[in-house]
């Protein structure tokens, strides 16, 4: 069976990829009226790092889907959830492809997909599983990028899937918690490795105002890069680079 056949085929089939399964049950919510994203526009989804809620804009992760979506309103749907809400994450994204909101995701709308996806430390693997999700669905992604990632349980955080254009990865080292320092392309035809950029605060400590102390005092520099201005401002300008 064909991946653009219609939703209610893939569910009554009894698909086997789980990913395909959810892909499916998001049927009857579009049909309900759920918002659809305009062919061209681009999808940009972030994801919290450790147990933090998606609405915490003291954290960096938060601030800049709300920083996108207020600059370019007509150009971006920007969306951020905490790292345990990647399916929550995948719904959102099969809605926002179905263009004219008929339940049906069809190969050209899967083509016509602009998504990038970001996080830091668990919301960094969540990432990378989410690109593997639609990987599974036939979606392409534009762009994902990971910030001190920190793989999570029965995850993979390392391999980037073969529908992702562009990848990049950016760590620190030091601490009780700090990042993956290499990621690679499961296929390096379909997709590029910007780069993987290594952050250091030896000499450089960064700004942790507000966050608990005992993040402060064990999670130092994994909160630093959360919090580095310079590490955030090139992940914007990558973001800012793929709106129309």
């Amino acid at each position: 069976m064909r991946t653009s056949h219609v939703l209610p085929i893939l569910l009554l089939a009894g698909a086997l990829s789980p990913a395909a399964k959810l892909c499916a049950q998001t049927v009857g919510i579009a049909k309900a009226g759920v918002r659809t994203s305009p062919v061209g526009k681009l999808i940009v989804i972030g994801f919290m790092g450790g147990n933090v809620s998606a609405d915490n804009l003291l954290h960096r992760e938060a601030l800049v889907a709300q920083e996108l979506q207020q600059r370019y309103p007509a150009g971006v749907e920007a969306t951020v959830f905490a790292n345990h809400d990647g399916q929550s994450a995948l719904r959102t994204v099969l809605h926002l492809l179905d263009a004219n909101g008929d339940g049906r995701l069809t190969a050209g709308e899967k083509s016509a997909a602009r998504i990038v996806i970001y996080g830091h430390s668990w919301g960094a693997s969540e990432t990378v599983t989410l690109a593997r999700r639609l990987n599974e669905l036939g979606v392409p992604v534009l762009l994902t990028i990971q910030v001190d990632s920190v793989e999570k349980s029965r995850e993979d955080d390392r391999n980037i899937p073969p529908n992702v254009r562009e990848a990049v990865n950016f760590y620190q080292t030091r601490g009780l918690w700090h990042g993956r320092s290499l990621i690679a392309a499961m296929d390096p035809s379909q997709t590029t490795i910007l780069g993987n950029y290594e952050s250091s605060y030896r000499q450089n400590s960064i700004s942790c105002a507000g966050f608990p102390w005992l993040a402060r005092t064990f999670m130092r520099t994994h909160i630093e890069i959360e919090n580095d201005p310079s590490v955030w401002t090139r992940i914007e300008a990558l973001i800012r680079a793929e709106v129309h």
